[in-house]
C-alpha cells in the first residue's frame, strides 16, 4: 500500500506489520492522489505543485515528470490498458497523457459556471462583481 503526504512524500507501507518500509520525495507539496499502474510496476501521483509524477516502485525512484497543468492536480487514472493517464486539475482541465512519451495528447477544458454569459447593461451589480464575473468567462457584449 501507498500513501502521499503533506510534505510531498510517497510513503510504502507493509499493511501486514503496519510499518512504512519506504519512503520517496517526489513532489514539493501536498499529494492529492495516487494510482498504481495495472503491472503495479508505475505508481503515478498528482498534487499541489501542478506536477504528476511517475515512480519505478521496483527501483523506487521517479521516472517521468508530467507537466501541462497550470494548477494543483486533483486525481490521476491509469487506462485499461495502461499507455494513457488521466489527470484532473483545479485550472478545469482534464489531460490525457501518453505514459510512454510523457506527452499530453489531448486536454478536455470544462465549462466555467459564468462562461458565456452577458452581462452588458445588467444593473446592481457592483464594480466587484463585474470584475469577478468577467474573470469566471462572463463577457459584456453589445
Amino acid at each position: 500500500m501507498a500513501s502521499g503526504a503533506s510534505n510531498g512524500c510517497i510513503y510504502l507501507w507493509d499493511v501486514e506489520l503496519g510499518e512504512c518500509i519506504n519512503s520517496l520525495s517526489v513532489h514539493t507539496r501536498l499529494i492529492w492522489s495516487l494510482s498504481w499502474s495495472r503491472n503495479g510496476q508505475i505508481l503515478a501521483s498528482a498534487g499541489q505543485d501542478s506536477a504528476i509524477r511517475l515512480s519505478d516502485t521496483r527501483l523506487w525512484t521517479c521516472i517521468k515528470v508530467l507537466q501541462a497543468h497550470t494548477n494543483e492536480v486533483w486525481s490521476v487514472a491509469w487506462s485499461p490498458d495502461g499507455q494513457t493517464l488521466i489527470s484532473d486539475s483545479t485550472d478545469e482541465t482534464i489531460k490525457f497523457w501518453d505514459v510512454q512519451t510523457g506527452e499530453c495528447i489531448k486536454t478536455f477544458k470544462s465549462g466555467r459556471r459564468y462562461s458565456g454569459m452577458n452581462i452588458k447593461g445588467v444593473t446592481g451589480l457592483t464594480e466587484a462583481t463585474i470584475t469577478t464575473l468577467l474573470a469566471l468567462g462572463a463577457v459584456e457584449y453589445s
